[in-house]
């Protein structure tokens, strides 16, 4: 199974060809077979999508499955708890060593 995946050109937000359109979730993620390439030209010609490329994704109980970790990791979003991160405007920013 071959699906799209590109971003946003607005936001940057991750987003998944649904067969009419473009989703932010990877479940209504579409099999594009063999029209991976006619589909991007045409979303990215009328600046719906930037950076589109096809990737392998198998059908689960779940949902769609991005094939390659790269992209499941690109489906959940970050690896890392939010809470946890360092805020820009944190005043303690720049009393970091690294």
């Amino acid at each position: 199974m071959k699906i799209l995946t590109g971003n946003d050109l607005k936001s940057g937000a991750v987003t998944w060809w649904a067969g009419n359109g473009w989703s932010l979730h990877v479940e209504d993620a579409v099999d594009v077979g063999t029209d991976a390439e006619t589909i991007l030209a045409r979303e990215e010609a009328a600046r719906r999508v930037v950076s589109g490329y096809a990737i392998d994704a198998e059908k689960t109980a779940d949902g769609v499955r991005p094939a390659h970790i790269k992209d499941r990791i690109r489906a959940v979003g970050p690896t890392v708890r939010l809470d946890l991160s360092l805020k820009p405007a944190d005043p303690a920013a720049g009393n970091w060593v690294i």
